[in-house]
């Protein structure tokens, strides 16, 4: 399988072992830790599981406890805290090698006619996505070429990402630079038509880029890094259906970093303004050393 949003689809495509027992794979990678974004939509497709189809997810709020370890098996264990006329409610544990990892609560709503509606437009303009070049093509454009372990990456990379504001490799660059990010995103191939599939992917990516927002006016957001960081937490809302297969505008902004944590949080558009999904996550950021 060498499509990487076949692949993708395949990661999320949990076995099931027991009545609420899910099992996961998780890849051997070259990274120190599992993915926090994977570990995230694969609990969310646990608890989606184990409810009605009916029901989306409308809201999850997730810990991040450990660091998993690249190519160890994750069990998801849920637990049915509550089933409503309703609502659904879901908690599920991540557990890898007798360890907690993850925790995630999970909400999902029958859906229902609002007496009401209103949404404040955009923050901003942005360029088209056709019209920008894919992050791969910008690190080509500097480097000459793409170093073999990103050209490893880029190759199994499920979501074309394409950055709104051109990416800084400089110190002078970022002078001045406010904690402001704002990338295009969507699959590199179908995912099919699974509202689950599309939600958890869309989960998945919410985790690559956030905490960028807040690295933007302390350092360039590729080449060496000067900060080791790692997501404390996460919180995501969904308004409105979507596909993560078609083009969407993840708007992100850091509104604080202190005492060596910074706060992110993104707001998830279609290419016609509408607001899908809202994200807040914190981050943990720790001088490298040398």
């Amino acid at each position: 399988m060498t499509n990487p949003a076949e692949r993708l689809v395949d990661l999320l495509d949990l076995e099931q072992i027991e009545v609420n027992i899910f099992r996961g794979r998780s890849p051997e990678e070259s990274l120190q830790r599992v993915f926090g974004g994977q570990v995230a939509g694969q609990a969310l497709v646990a608890a989606g599981r184990t409810t009605d189809s009916d029901r989306p997810v409308h809201s999850l709020h997730a810990y991040f406890l450990r660091p998993g370890r690249p190519g160890v098996p994750i069990v998801y264990q849920v637990e049915r805290v509550r089933d409503g006329r309703s609502f659904t409610t879901r908690r599920v544990t991540a557990v890898q090698q007798g360890r907690t990892i993850f925790n995630l609560t999970a909400s999902f709503h029958k859906p229902e006619e609002g007496s009401f509606e209103h949404q404040l437009p955009p923050a901003r303009k942005v360029p088209d996505p056709e019209s920008l070049p894919s992050v791969t093509q910008e690190i080509k454009e500097h480097l000459g070429a793409l170093p073999e372990t990103l050209e490893r990456m880029a190759r199994r990379q499920p979501f074309d990402i394409r950055y709104a504001d051109r990416l800084r490799w400089t110190p002078e660059e970022i002078e001045h630079a406010e904690p402001r990010s704002a990338v295009w995103m969507r699959a590199v191939g179908p995912l099919g038509d699974d509202p689950l599939v599309h939600t958890c992917a869309l989960t998945y990516a919410s985790d690559m880029t956030l905490l960028d927002a807040v690295r933007i006016p302390v350092e360039p957001l590729w080449g060496r890094r000067g900060f080791d960081m790692a997501s404390l937490d996460h919180a995501m809302w969904f308004h409105r259906p979507f596909r993560a297969d078609e083009w969407f505008l993840y708007d992100q902004e850091s509104p604080i970093a202190t005492g060596g944590r910074g706060l992110a949080r993104g707001r998830i558009y279609d290419q016609e303004g509408r607001l899908l999904v809202s994200v807040v996550q914190e981050g943990l950021f720790r001088k490298l050393e040398g």
